[in-house]
């Protein structure tokens, strides 16, 4: 079985790219609208200022994969970052006419999350030298996009879920018809304004190949197809590790990727650069999958934040279920340790962020 998962992470990990931009970084403030402060939020939709982030194991993570051992104070990083990210994304989406699609846009969008997706954006920026200002835009596309295929996911006609990080679920609230069109608003939203008008201190042709990486991180040959194959395949018992890996890579690792690629390109990184922390973010894309299905069959409801047990219920293949749970733990661990290669050569102190990621997705309990 080692074998095969060592195929499944060579064949996972690999991409070309072969694009170049210049790095030319300003600060960038985030949403200018004029009415936004006048706007008062609906009684269930939580203000950014509350919002915390809760699902942070340890304060300080041990990074031994430089030369020189160091500690990064990861805890610190996320909730400084998550702040930020929060503030972004209520000043995204203010409350205006219509007034109900926008309460429900809000009460997913600012109901908590672990925000993985725009942190990854921010440090890939970051890591080539860019500003957190600059990759912001981008950020809250990204997690715009994560809570309107949440929103989807949880519809009736799919996954059928009541509860999403610890609350209600948006159609539970608004109803089925309100959800879909609050998340395809976000969709809009996100790509083709936020990224679109938003984005400052950057060339047009940097803006240009973060939409183009946008765009096929969520359409039918992403989110999409992941989507598609795994409605389709419930209930199949001749699915297989590569159907498996298929459904995965492109329903969950596809926007991690585009997260960090995204950061990357806005950061100025040159071709080379932009493979590496690409293949690193294939590989935490589906140790991500990987230990959300670990978690769905050992944890609760309650420390989860969703419904448990749902993929066995619904007959879903998983890793577990294929080769069992330690077998997917020692899958997630290979996963890790690959990712983390792929940032070997970089600077120590900017990889860290990413490095703590890696570290914080293999062990996070939610």
């Amino acid at each position: 079985m080692a074998s095969v998962m060592n195929l499944s992470i060579t064949h996972f990990c690999s991409s070309h790219l072969k694009q170049k931009s210049p790095n030319k970084l300003v600060f960038h403030g985030l949403n200018s609208n004029p009415n936004f402060s006048k706007s008062k939020p609906p009684q269930n939709v939580i203000p950014y200022s509350s919002l915390s982030i809760s699902s942070v194991q340890t304060t300080k993570i041990v990074m031994d994969s430089s030369p020189t051992p160091s500690t990064f104070d990861f805890k610190s990083y996320m909730l400084e970052k998550a702040i930020s990210v929060n503030k972004a994304l209520d000043a995204s989406v203010s409350l205006q006419e219509p007034v109900k699609i926008h309460e429900s846009m809000r009460y997913s969008l600012l109901a908590g999350g672990k925000r993985v997706r725009p942190l990854l954006s921010i440090a890939a920026c970051e890591l080539f030298g860019g500003h957190e200002a600059v990759a912001m835009p981008s950020a809250c596309a990204v997690e715009m996009i994560h809570t309107m295929s949440l929103m989807h996911d949880d519809l009736p006609f799919m996954d059928n879920d009541d509860l999403r990080r610890g609350k209600p679920t948006n159609h539970k609230v608004y109803g089925e018809s309100v959800a879909v069109l609050a998340g395809d608003a976000m969709l809009a939203l996100a790509a083709f304004h936020l990224v679109a008008t938003e984005t400052r201190g950057v060339s047009s042709d940097q803006v240009v190949r973060v939409i183009v990486e946008l765009a096929k991180a969520i359409g039918a040959e992403g989110l999409v197809a992941g989507q598609i194959v795994d409605v389709c395949s419930e209930g199949d018992p001749n699915l297989g590790l590569e159907d498996l890996e298929f459904i995965h890579r492109s329903k969950t690792a596809a926007l991690l990727e585009g997260s960090v690629v995204m950061g990357a390109i806005l950061g100025g990184a040159n071709d080379e650069e932009v493979e590496k922390v690409r293949k690193y973010a294939r590989c935490i894309g589906l140790l991500f999958q990987v230990v959300d299905d670990i978690l769905d069959v050992t944890k609760s409801s309650k420390e989860l934040g969703k419904t448990a047990g749902k993929d066995l219920v619904a007959d879903k293949t998983t890793y577990p279920k294929l080769i069992g749970i330690e077998k997917s733990r020692e899958f997630s661990d290979e996963l890790k340790r690959e990712a983390i290669d792929q940032l070997a050569g970089f600077n120590s102190d900017k990889t860290a962020p990413l490095i703590a990621m890696a570290n914080y997705i293999a062990n996070r309990d939610n």
